[in-house]
């Protein structure tokens, strides 16, 4: 979402953004690390391929959608609701 479909919304529908949002950084977490453990498992046991270059892509995708996180920590902070 933009910052301006964020700034259109009711206060409570902020709220209930931000607790989806606090989730869904924890199972982003755990992903990133059983990603990095199947990249380090599999660049020690047959050197870096193809297979290594997958979990990474997924890492790389999760990293991005948590830059996506902070326009609606923006709206809140404007807001003063957490």
């Amino acid at each position: 979402m933009t910052e301006k479909e964020l700034a259109e919304l009711t206060d409570e529908e902020l709220l209930q953004k931000a607790k989806k949002m606090k989730s869904t950084s924890i199972m982003n977490a755990a992903l990133i690390g059983f990603s990095v453990g199947i990249i380090i498992y599999s660049a020690a046991k047959n050197s870096v391929g193809f297979f290594t270059l997958i979990p990474l892509y997924f890492v790389y995708k999760l990293i991005n959608n948590s830059k996506n996180d902070k326009a609606l920590k923006n709206i809140l902070k404007e807001r003063n609701l957490k």
